[in-house]
């Protein structure tokens, strides 16, 4: 697998505060940045964590002269401090959050204008096709959906208009996955830009800007908070002129998140490491389980060695990632009871958080994408992903097998 990396932050500005976050290299290994990036000790008072910064507005000592705060819209020191710490680990210069990870894509979608045109992944979250076909696409913005794994019907899909590659790995919730590094080439031969949502990765597996891609997307609802009780997202660029722009269209759509919800995130960075370490641990033992077991007929992981992306994952990714999906050898009413019937695994949206989730994404995340399309890229009826978390694996096991005897008696 690729080597972790242990570079981090750039360049400072926008009266960003934190520990240099985005001033100065820092060397130090992930799991010492995860909890010092972006983040010192308070100067008043010597406290330790971040201090949630619950305010509206900001006093000036002359009209426009502000100490680098003016209105919490346009930044907010605890938000500073978690976009510092996001930078640093996704190895970018500047990182820009908002209240959702919808909230992110919209404003990376922001920087294109009528006419343009986006390729995107066939098997893309449901929030990114809904969002891609029915909202911009009124705005005489087209997508073109392919296999992003064949990096020839990418090339194809291409066209002088094209101004944005749409990648996700792995993908949601095939778990293909995608060669950034080829994808962002393809992307820039043509002047048009990268963008990789890595929300299923994290930066702890993956850090797409240093395989050449110009913007990673994150969910911070998910592993980054880690524990299902707050919305956020985020966008990592390197590259100060892109930040501008996109922080233009964070102040001015305003899509931002409140002080506590920046806390709950940093809070959640602090512990990637060691909770990422336990949910590949469970998801390869889980995965293994249900390849062997005589239930299933399919199983999505690229951990696994018969994943046809397995040694690019291997290559990629520093692991291969909590999330898995799986299919019954039945009919799709069998995989609703299986859902159904779970304990440990709550029936549930959303992923990444501690405790194990379970759903169908043909009748909950992926319902906006047509059935023909879905079926189209493999989105099965009777397909179930999985979100694994650090419980007990056994407990796990034995959760699905009760679920299976119900399913299947």
């Amino acid at each position: 697998m690729s080597d972790r990396s242990d570079g981090g932050d750039g360049d400072g500005g926008d009266g960003r505060g934190g520990d240099g976050g985005y001033g100065g290299a820092d060397d130090r290994r992930f799991e010492t940045r995860a909890i010092h990036a972006g983040q010192e000790p308070d100067p008043e008072t010597g406290a330790l964590m971040t201090p949630i910064h619950a305010n509206s507005t900001y006093e000036q000592d002359g009209p426009g002269d502000h100490r680098g705060y003016e209105y919490s819209r346009t930044g907010n020191p605890t938000r500073s401090d978690l976009e510092a710490n996001l930078a640093s680990l996704e190895s970018g210069s500047h990182a820009r959050c908002f209240s959702s990870g919808m909230g992110a894509i919209n404003t990376v979608l922001n920087l294109l204008s009528a006419g343009d045109h986006v390729v995107a992944g066939d098997d893309v979250y449901g929030g990114t096709h809904r969002i891609l076909t029915q909202v911009y696409d009124e705005y005489d913005i087209e997508t073109s959906f392919v296999d992003t794994t064949d990096h020839d019907a990418v090339r194809d899909a291409m066209r002088e208009e094209t101004e944005l590659v749409w990648v996700e790995t792995p993908t949601n919730p095939l778990m293909n996955v995608n060669d950034i590094g080829a994808l962002a080439d393809i992307a820039h031969e043509g002047d048009a830009l990268c963008a990789v949502d890595n929300t299923f990765a994290t930066p702890y597996l993956q850090r797409p800007l240093e395989h050449g891609a110009d913007v990673v997307c994150q969910s911070l609802t998910k592993y980054l908070g880690g524990h299902s009780d707050t919305i956020g997202g985020a966008l990592i660029v390197d590259d100060e002129e892109l930040d501008e722009r996109l922080g233009f269209y964070q102040n001015s759509v305003g899509a931002t998140p409140g002080p506590f919800d920046a806390f709950l995130v940093l809070r959640g960075t602090k512990t990637l490491p060691v909770r990422m370490d336990r949910h590949c641990e469970n998801a390869m033992a889980l995965a293994e389980w249900l390849e062997d077991h005589d239930a299933v007929e399919r199983v999505y992981y690229p951990g696994l060695e018969s994943h046809p992306d397995h040694e690019l994952a291997a290559e990629q990714m520093d692991d291969f990632g909590g999330m898995l999906s799986f299919e019954l050898d039945g009919t799709l009413e069998e995989a609703s009871t299986v859902v159904s019937e779970t304990e440990v695994f709550t029936l549930a949206e959303s992923l990444g958080g501690v405790e194990s989730l379970i759903e169908q994404p043909a009748a909950m995340t992926h319902a906006a994408i047509p059935r023909e399309e879905r079926l189209a890229a493999g989105l099965t009826d009777g397909l179930i992903r999985v979100s694994v978390g650090i419980e007990h694996v056994d407990d796990m096991k034995a959760d699905l097998q009760a679920a299976f005897d119900a399913a299947l008696s």
